[in-house]
């Protein structure tokens, strides 16, 4: 059988509950990320960074700065759904930013820096929502209501999901 080049770790399944164990684990999938991202593009040539995961799909600089913005974004959601009432949250169009040219020639280390502090602070904040916190939403208005502790195993999938990407890409080239 062959893998599913856009989706290496399968598509992520939305739990009708979440365990504190699950969330756990997904926030420590978060704190680990940043690291196995940087170990992932070790060594890798900028003409390596500018080749695509997969046919018709976003280079590996792309998907390193993509990784930098969406996770930006889900800070922002969930501090929005930690301070607001059910707050509506703005969509963006990934495709449309992954073609801005930050996305095609800046380095790299840019979004790695990024994201190893962006999940610092993203992680501290995670450990510290209660019990009772952990079932609010926000309303994403193509997705539809989503709960804070959802939203944290969807991010710790998508940290997966793209790195599976780039250390499946390597695999493939032999790099």
């Amino acid at each position: 059988m062959e893998t599913d080049l856009r989706y290496p770790i399968g598509k992520f399944q939305r739990p009708s509950s979440v365990s504190a164990t699950e969330r756990n684990a997904a926030i420590d999938q978060l704190a680990a990320l940043p690291a196995q991202i940087r170990k992932a593009v070790e060594g890798l040539t900028d003409a390596q960074l500018d080749t695509p995961y997969r046919p018709e799909g976003w280079t590996v600089r792309q998907v390193i700065h993509h990784l930098a913005d969406s996770h930006m974004n889900s800070f922002t959601r969930f501090r929005l759904g930690l301070t607001e009432d059910q707050p509506t949250i703005k969509p963006y169009d990934e495709m449309a930013w992954s073609q801005l040219d930050d996305s095609l020639r800046a380095p790299i280390e840019v979004s790695i820096v990024l994201l190893e502090n962006l999940h610092q602070r993203l992680v501290w904040m995670l450990r510290s929502i209660t019990e009772e916190q952990w079932p609010r939403i926000f309303i994403h208005p193509e997705n539809g209501p989503t709960r804070l502790d959802v939203n944290a195993l969807l991010y710790a999938w998508h940290g997966r999901h793209h790195l599976g990407h780039i250390t499946g890409l390597r695999e493939r080239m032999g790099w």
